[in-house]
C-alpha cells in the first residue's frame, strides 16, 4: 500500500460501502498527481456521530481537495459512540492510507471527539471540520494560504445567522457578551470549531490539563496569531443535527463556568445590595418603635420579603454548586475519553 505521504497517488481499490449512494473509493484512472518531497503536512480531525450519509459524500470530496494542496495528508475520522454505520463508512475508507478512523467507547460528546482527534492528529497543521458538509471543505485552501503568510490559527466566523431560530439567535449574543465580561481574553463572537490550527497551536492545547473542556474558549485561551476567514455554513447534506436547546444550555453553562468568575461575585454584589437596605430598614423600624411605640405590622410584607431572599439565596447557592460541580469533576480525574479501537494508517508510516 502507498502512504498519502509518499510521491505519487495511490489507487483507490475497490471497497464496498454501506448502502453506498455517492462517490466511493472505487478504481482511479487519472493521471497520479507528483508531491514534492519534504513538503508539510496536514491533519484533518472530522468528529462525528451518527453522520454515516454525510460521510459518503464528504471524504471523496476532501480527498480530492487535500490532493489538489500537493501536500502530505491524512484524514481522522473520530466516531463519537455513534448508533448508525458512521463507523463503518469510515473503517471502509481506511483500506487506503491517509485515513484514520478513532471509534470511541460511547457518546462522549464534541469536546471530547475534537480531543481525541488532536491527540491522534501529527500534521504541521491540524484543520477541523464537522461532518455534516456545513463546513465547506473548499475553504481549506483559503485557510492554508493564509497559514503559509504567517497566520497560526485560520478560524472561520458566521457571516449571518438568518437561518437560525430567534431564541438561538438571542442565546448566542447573551453567551458571547457574557463569556467575553472578563477583560483578559475575548472568544470571537459567531466562530465555531471549523479552523485551521499551526502545530504549536494543537501542541498548547493538548497540554491544558483540564476535563471540562470548552474548545471555543481554549482556542481563544491559548492565544497566537489569528485570523479571521468569513463564510456561509451550507445546509446539511442529509440528516438532521442532534445538537439540540438542551445541550446548547449546558455547552454553555460549561464555558462559563470555565473561563469566568464574574457569576460568584455577581452573588456577592447582589448580596450586599439587599442587606444594605435590608439593615437600614430594620434599624428603622427598631427606632420607630423605641421612640414612638409605633407596633411592627404588615404579615405579608414580611412573608413575601422572606420567600424572595430565601429564592436570592437557592439561586446563589446553585452558581456556587456548579462551580463546586466542576471542581470535583476535575478531581475525579478520569480520563476525557475511551477509545474502542482505531482503524487505518496515517502520516506516521506503521501506524495501524
Amino acid at each position: 500500500m502507498i502512504s498519502s505521504t509518499d510521491n505519487t497517488r495511490h489507487s483507490r481499490p475497490p471497497i464496498q460501502l454501506p448502502q453506498a449512494d455517492a462517490a466511493a473509493p472505487g478504481a482511479d484512472t487519472a493521471a497520479p498527481p507528483v508531491q514534492p518531497a519534504g513538503t508539510r503536512s496536514i491533519s484533518c480531525v472530522i468528529p462525528c456521530f451518527n453522520e454515516a450519509a454525510n460521510l459518503r459524500h464528504l471524504l471523496p470530496l476532501l480527498e480530492d481537495i487535500l490532493w489538489a494542496t500537493r501536500m502530505r495528508w491524512e484524514i481522522i475520522v473520530v466516531d463519537d459512540g455513534s448508533t448508525d454505520d458512521t463507523a463503518a463508512v469510515a473503517e471502509a475508507w481506511c483500506e487506503l492510507s491517509g485515513f484514520r478512523c478513532i471509534s470511541l467507547s460511547r457518546n462522549f460528546g464534541k469536546e471530547a471527539a475534537l480531543t481525541a482527534g488532536l491527540a491522534a492528529a501529527t500534521g504541521d497543521a491540524v484543520v477541523l471540520l464537522d461532518g455534516d458538509l456545513q463546513h465547506s471543505p473548499d475553504l481549506i485552501h483559503t485557510m492554508i494560504a493564509q497559514w503559509a503568510a504567517g497566520a497560526e490559527v485560520v478560524y472561520a466566523v458566521r457571516q449571518e445567522r438568518s437561518d437560525e431560530s430567534r431564541f438561538k439567535q438571542i442565546g448566542s449574543k447573551l453567551f458571547y457578551s457574557l463569556v467575553n465580561g472578563s477583560d483578559r481574553f475575548a472568544v470571537p463572537r459567531d466562530a465555531g470549531d471549523f479552523r485551521l490550527m499551526d502545530r504549536k497551536v494543537v501542541d498548547a492545547l493538548m497540554s491544558l490539563p483540564e476535563r471540562s473542556r470548552f474548545m471555543k474558549g481554549l482556542y481563544a485561551w491559548v492565544g497566537f496569531r489569528a485570523v479571521a476567514l468569513p463564510y456561509t455554513p451550507a445546509p446539511r447534506a442529509e440528516g438532521k443535527s442532534t445538537f439540540n436547546t438542551r445541550r446548547l444550555v449546558r455547552l454553555a453553562i460549561d464555558g462559563l463556568t470555565a473561563f469566568t468568575t464574574w457569576p460568584l461575585r455577581a452573588v456577592s454584589v447582589a448580596g450586599l445590595i439587599l442587606a444594605v437596605p435590608a439593615f437600614a430598614y430594620g434599624a428603622f423600624v427598631a427606632i420607630n418603635y423605641l421612640l414612638f411605640g409605633n407596633e411592627v405590622s404588615g404579615w405579608t410584607t414580611i412573608v413575601v420579603s422572606l420567600m424572595f431572599f430565601i429564592g436570592i439565596q437557592m439561586i446563589s447557592t446553585g452558581i456556587v454548586g456548579e462551580y463546586i460541580a466542576r471542581i470535583y469533576e476535575e478531581v475525579k480525574g478520569r480520563p476525557l475519553y475511551v477509545v474502542r479501537h482505531e482503524r487505518g494508517t496515517g502520516l506516521e508510516t506503521g501506524k495501524t
